[in-house]
């Protein structure tokens, strides 16, 4: 038989490489282990930040009274449901056939105040009415408004059935303005020079409610300072004027004799005017005649 090789001798010292394979897996699985956060665990996060409290209010003079808030530019006045007009049936339901002054005298929410300007009032007016569908169901709304010395209301009526119902009543500023974008109601009121509060109105099956309400600023454009020559009042240009054209340099012929400068006399005066230019004179030729036959 033959004899079985010997087995390889080991050097000393030397790792297996599966064994040093299979300690590199183990300290992985044991960082990961350590740097994940069990549940509960506590860690320390460095030093707390301190915590900054929301800004208050410091008065600079506290003696002083304060200012009151602003009030609002518009409030409505039809709080509970709209209740029909008494005493008004639409003849034929039709909306655009009342009388605007009946419909206000007889309405319980229009005050005393207001019912100035159906008679004769100084600076009292009632609107000729304007009719918009603002609920959304085909038929129109009655919209008119009641100016008098101290207030200025908008008042919108809708129809049901053949009555009246008061859907909106609100005071507004004298130089206001209303459109309508669909079904709802806009109502814009300078409250300021520079300022002005919009108010939207939209119908939420009983009434016109208000919707929202914002206040919207109007920036100048800066003034560029007072101007008193003959340009005021025009816009300024970015691109400065040129200026005239410059003046095309008087023909000069390829070839000029030189002349003689000629002094002027004594105590003489310059002219201004510029000289003309000079024109070159061609130089004589002595004519040239046959001689003659004897």
């Amino acid at each position: 038989m033959a004899a079985n090789p010997p087995p390889p001798r080991r050097r000393p010292g030397a790792v297996p490489v599966a064994a040093l394979a299979g300690l590199v897996v183990v300290l992985a699985l044991a960082a990961l282990a350590f740097g994940r956060a069990t549940p509960g665990d506590l860690r320390d996060q460095g030093p707390a930040r301190a915590v900054t409290p929301p800004p208050v209010s410091r008065p600079l003079w506290p003696d002083l009274p304060t200012s009151p808030p602003p009030a609002a530019a518009a409030t409505d006045v039809t709080q509970e449901p709209p209740q029909p007009v008494p005493d008004l049936t639409v003849p034929g339901r039709d909306i655009t056939a009342v009388d605007v002054r009946t419909v206000l005298a007889k309405d319980p929410k229009v005050d005393q105040e207001e019912r100035q300007a159906l008679g004769s009032c100084a600076g009292c007016e009632v609107r000729a009415p304007e009719f918009r569908d603002l609920t959304g169901d085909g038929q129109p709304e009655l919209i008119t408004v009641v100016t008098t010395p101290g207030r200025v209301v908008l008042h919108v009526y809708a129809l049901a059935e053949d009555r009246l119902l008061p859907v909106l009543q609100v005071r507004v500023q004298p130089a206001f303005n209303a459109s309508t974008v669909g079904t709802d109601l806009w109502l814009i009121e300078p409250t300021s020079v520079d300022a002005r509060t919009t108010s939207h109105y939209a119908w939420d099956g009983k009434r016109l409610a208000l919707k929202e309400r914002k206040d919207e600023g109007v920036i100048p454009l800066p003034s560029t300072g007072p101007s008193t020559g003959p340009d005021a009042g025009r816009p300024a240009t970015a691109v400065p004027d040129p200026g005239p054209a410059p003046r095309p340099a008087p023909y000069a012929p390829r070839q000029t004799a030189p002349e003689a400068a000629v002094p002027s006399p004594r105590g003489a005066r310059p002219s201004s005017m510029p000289s003309a230019p000079s024109v070159p004179v061609a130089p004589s030729v002595p004519a040239v005649f046959p001689e003659a036959k004897r």
